[in-house]
């Protein structure tokens, strides 16, 4: 059987797609799934793997920090945490 390499964008997209709207949480599933929908196409392979990496963070912690009730610790993606709540907040 042949070693696969890394997935291509696309493949990418949709899988980090899926996972933003398959959460566990349907406040989650909202939050992170409408911010995908919009955002995912236009990104660069480094902030598609900024988002990945942020898909691995609880629902419980994101929610928190997307919704502002916690502070988003400094091992965490702020920026990214940032433009998220920024959308949400636009819509």
């Amino acid at each position: 059987m042949p070693v696969q390499g890394p997935l291509p964008l696309d493949a990418r997209r949709r899988r980090a797609l899926f996972r933003s709207q398959h959460r566990g949480m349907k406040e989650t599933d909202f939050l992170l799934g409408r911010f995908a929908e919009q955002s995912l196409a236009a990104m660069s392979d480094d902030e598609l793997a900024r988002f990945e990496a942020l898909l691995e963070e609880s629902d419980n912690d994101l929610l928190a920090w997307i919704m502002g009730r916690d502070p988003v610790p400094n091992d965490a993606d702020q920026d990214l945490i940032n433009i998220i709540k920024d959308f949400n907040n636009s819509i």
